[in-house]
């Protein structure tokens, strides 16, 4: 829930119902998430788009610009349902000769007016909440595809589960996509880090990059999540949260079959190139030392 709605419900300020959810945090009695609060533990339920659509906006942005560097010119890649693919699809308008195919409205929306995107729907049921086409109609349609790269998000993201959601029919579609890739790109917000949810889409060992934004400095658990990602060979790239992609990002050129385990070190790379194996997993073990 909300802080807004928090503060709604027992007739008060957001000011202290955030003091007031601190509190409770300290005690064990919920846990904070970016703008708002969940019940500890367990599996968190899905919100719906107009909810989503206002949550960690600034680091949505700054995921899609970063994450759009990761595509080039004449590819053909899959893109699955969310408020951050949605981002990230207004700025592959402007990639030449790329062919992308989605089960989100939003997405194809976005690229609607892309003269020089050829832009592929699967079939299936919509599934009003998100936007997306769901069932056995969009997992048909996509048996026998071959893209490059898939870009999913999710509920949650775990170093022991890998992305999830909460809705059944939407994680099949995403299994179904990630199916076709040949490497597998999430885009999760610091929020969604260390969240678990009721269904499984992509297990760690075939997520290939991971794009993020930094997690402020007292989140403990979402920078923990992080340093066990990256020993399980996830490729990370962290974001800057103000919306320009000045962080540190992953070589675009590494390519793995799917499915199957994969081990590796996470790669971090500044302007200035890639940094030597050290120093990239001290950049993760910083944050989580924050």
């Amino acid at each position: 829930m909300s802080l807004r709605e928090l503060a709604r419900v027992v007739q008060t300020s957001e000011v202290t119902v955030r003091r007031d959810v601190r509190a409770l945090e300290a005690e064990g009695l919920l846990d904070r998430r970016h703008g708002g609060a969940v019940l500890p533990g367990g599996f968190t339920r899905e919100s719906g788009f107009p909810q989503k659509s206002h949550l960690a906006t600034a680091e949505k942005t700054a995921i899609a610009d970063l994450a759009a560097g990761l595509v080039e010119e004449g590819e053909a890649i899959v893109v699955g349902a969310g408020t951050t693919t949605q981002e990230l699809a207004r700025r592959l308008a402007r990639v030449p000769g790329l062919t992308v195919v989605t089960n989100s409205l939003l997405v194809a929306q976005a690229l609607a007016h892309a003269n020089r995107v050829e832009v592929v729907m699967t079939g299936g049921t919509l599934r009003g909440s998100n936007y997306a086409l769901v069932g056995s109609g969009a997992e048909q349609s996509l048996q026998g595809l071959r893209v490059s790269k898939a870009f999913l998000s999710g509920s949650g993201l775990t170093a022991e589960r890998g992305l999830s959601t909460s809705n059944m029919l939407s994680a099949s579609v995403d299994r179904a996509l990630v199916q076709a890739a040949a490497e597998v790109v999430v885009l999760a917000d610091h929020t969604k880090l260390g969240t678990d949810t009721m269904f499984q889409t992509v297990p760690t060992d075939v997520i290939t990059r991971l794009v993020t934004d930094e997690p402020p400095i007292h989140d403990d658990r979402a920078a923990t999540e992080l340093q066990a990602l990256a020993d399980q060979g996830v490729q990370i790239a962290v974001a800057g949260a103000s919306g320009n992609p000045g962080g540190e990002q992953v070589p675009a050129t590494r390519r793995a079959p799917l499915p199957g385990p994969r081990r590796g070190h996470v790669a971090l790379r500044s302007g200035a190139g890639l940094e030597p194996s050290g120093v990239e997993r001290g950049r993760v073990a910083d944050l989580r030392r924050r």
